[in-house]
């Protein structure tokens, strides 16, 4: 292991983490063609197989799980450390990357973990909405990467798994456990997705309420519950601060909260520099939302 290249190294965890060679090109800015002959060599050098070639990807062998749990942190560490201390007065990324997703999402995970990026001359547009209308943008060439909290159906698109986010069951202090079947109800739609997935999966139950209050935002519903008007659901990383200091209290504790999945979508084959660096940074710093959840 000790004469192994590094970049066959950040090859192989690129691939083992998308399962596609075209996926892992995407990410390294690399050609398909290098990114094969990447694994090859890496194969050729340790003398065991590290994929099976499959209809729908690659499939990591039981050498390739061992090989990933030993060397994936270090990669990550040595990816991060980078990201941080490269000369800030280059600019390697070109033009502006156009992203799209859910406005509290945006604002409250996606661009604070692209700092760093930014302050290397990472340029970024954003564009909030809903998914269908942001997947069709990005189809359409209008948006280069969208996070959707629904998977993308969409042909044309390199869909991976960005992260999970947790629902909790919030009021201000105001309100108790008790509360719940009359307290009004809070919400960023007037069909209440969020509070009737909540009731479905927790209580059991069909949530046949019609909502108090609607705000297109969930940072609108967050602070309107803060007031005291009333309960909501919501992901737990937007209202974590709240809950710690007070102003905000859990109405209920489910032994298996609900989650989403989150998707990052970008167009297949259509990267540019700046578009990877968003996706390789958003799709790291995914896996620790995902360890927050788990």
């Amino acid at each position: 292991m000790r004469d192994v290249s590094f970049d066959l190294l950040r090859t192989f965890v690129a691939v083992y983490r998308t399962g596609s060679v075209s996926r892992a090109a995407e990410l390294r800015g690399l050609s398909q063609p290098t990114v094969t002959a990447h694994v090859k060599t890496l194969e050729s050098d340790l003398d065991r197989p590290l994929f099976d070639r499959v209809p729908r990807g690659m499939a990591p062998t039981p050498a390739a799980d061992h090989l990933a749990a030993r060397i994936a942190p270090a990669i990550d560490s040595l990816e991060d450390w980078a990201h941080t201390d490269l000369d800030r007065s280059a600019d390697p990324f070109g033009r502006a990357v156009h992203l799209g997703g859910p406005a509290e999402l945006l604002c409250a995970r996606v661009l604070p973990s692209l700092a760093h990026l930014i302050a290397r001359g990472l340029q970024v547009r954003t564009r909030f909405g809903m998914p269908d209308d942001l997947l069709a943008d990005l189809s359409g060439g209008g948006l280069d990467l969208v996070v959707s909290t629904v998977r993308p159906r969409r042909r044309g698109l390199d869909v991976e798994v960005l992260t999970d986010e947790e629902f909790v069951l919030v009021a201000a202090p105001v309100w108790a456990a008790e509360d719940i079947d009359r307290a009004p109800l809070i919400t960023y739609a007037e069909n209440l997705p969020i509070l009737r997935r909540y009731w479905r999966t927790v209580f059991d139950t069909r949530l046949t309420r019609s909502p108090a209050v609607v705000v297109p935002d969930l940072r609108g519903v967050l602070a309107t519950v803060i007031a005291g008007a009333g309960i909501t659901v919501l992901p737990a990383y937007l209202c974590a601060a709240e809950l710690a200091d007070g102003r905000l209290r859990l109405l209920h504790q489910p032994e298996v909260p609900p989650i989403n999945t989150l998707f990052l979508a970008g167009r297949a084959g259509a990267a540019h520099p700046a578009a990877t660096a968003v996706r390789g940074r958003l799709l790291h710093q995914g896996r620790v939302w995902t360890a927050e959840v788990t």
